[in-house]
């Protein structure tokens, strides 16, 4: 056959949709762009610069959060409760599907979700709690 080249026979042309969504993602994907290559210090360079990055994406977020529940009425707490952990929760939901509909039995589906859960419990509770902790008893007490 003349068809098996080795190029993309993909010939669809970008609808409006396609464009809105590039042009929200724009400013996201210029911030992470910068982001250095994990060539770079053997990845350690590009490691703290996705830490720093993901701090301020939390913190960006938190302040958004905050203030949509500040226009609508809602307290900081509800926020928090509801739209936030929404937010955590949906990509992996999403993850967690996509896992499922490529394998047979699910296995890797019912890895996510529990492996993903089990992080936000123990790291979101105990994390914030041992820091407490060890600031009440050193720095407080």
């Amino acid at each position: 056959g003349g068809d098996d080249d080795g190029e993309d026979n993909d010939d669809s042309v970008p609808g409006c949709s396609d464009y809105i969504l590039h042009v929200i993602a724009l400013p996201w994907k210029l911030l992470f762009a910068f982001i250095p290559p994990t060539n770079i210090c053997n990845g350690w360079c590009c490691f703290f610069v996705a830490i720093i990055m993901i701090g301020v994406v939390t913190a960006l977020i938190g302040d958004l959060a905050s203030l949509l529940g500040c226009v609508i009425g809602m307290e900081d707490s509800f926020t928090a409760i509801t739209l936030v952990a929404l937010g955590t929760s949906l990509p992996d939901t999403f993850a967690s599907k996509a896992a499922a509909l490529g394998d047979d039995n699910a296995d890797a589906s019912i890895g996510n979700a529990t492996g993903s859960n089990s992080v936000n419990v123990f790291l979101g509770l105990g994390l914030p709690w041992t820091l407490a902790a060890v600031y009440w008893n050193y720095f407080a007490g």
